[in-house]
């Protein structure tokens, strides 16, 4: 990538379909990615355990959104091997400051134990990484965000590759071909990240999963 990358220039990329990733933390360049199948959640089909469900009822956790975007980008930088640079964490960071890049936090106490960040653009989320630094932790921002963005009126959220830990969760594969019809299905239409009077509970978190063993 040899022009100047600007946040600008991150949004048109991520309105047609591509998204930027470094192939690690000390690499300065930065190359486009666009996957011939792309993962993605389908919002009606979040995947809640029943251990997951027991989990959300009773943990001692809070959830927020935006209070510490930059502690989850550094959350989910902090791993052996990222494709997170000081340029994407300085990029995403001017988006999140224009309104256009959001986390949600959970918090243990006055301790961030996990959380999920991502773009939204129209109706569509692009997710970006999570982190856990407890068990279930990354599951609960999963589920929570999924809520969310079904109460916001989101159409697509995009998790760029389908990994076994999502599929798991209800992530699906879909065809470059069908993701880029939804997508410009879901970028003309508007949608809100922090909908109007929206104050989850956990038991309305977890009636909207689907239940599994």
């Amino acid at each position: 990538m040899t022009q100047i990358l600007t946040p600008e220039i991150l949004l048109r990329a991520y309105a047609i379909g591509i998204f930027p990733m470094a192939e690690s933390r000390d690499d300065p360049e930065i190359h486009w990615v666009d996957p011939k199948r792309r993962g993605v959640f389908p919002l009606d089909g979040f995947h809640i355990s029943r251990s997951l469900a027991k989990h959300i009822l009773t943990a001692d956790y809070r959830i927020s959104v935006d209070e510490a975007f930059g502690q989850v980008v550094e959350g989910c930088a902090d791993r052996p091997e990222t494709w997170i640079n000081a340029e994407i964490t300085g990029l995403y960071t001017a988006l999140h400051q224009m309104g256009f890049a959001h986390s949600l936090e959970v918090w243990q106490g006055k301790t961030l134990i996990g959380g999920v960040y991502g773009v939204t653009l129209g109706a569509a989320f692009f997710g970006e990484s999570m982190f856990s630094r407890q068990t279930n932790a990354s599951k609960t921002a999963l589920a929570y965000l999924t809520h969310r963005l079904r109460a916001g009126g989101f159409q697509l959220f995009d998790t760029q590759f389908l990994t076994t830990h999502l599929a798991s969760l209800g992530a699906v594969e879909i065809s470059r071909a069908e993701y880029q019809r939804r997508l410009a299905k879901a970028v003309q239409t508007q949608a809100s990240f922090t909908p109007e009077g929206y104050q989850p509970l956990p038991s309305s978190v977890v009636s909207d999963g689907t239940s599994g063993s």
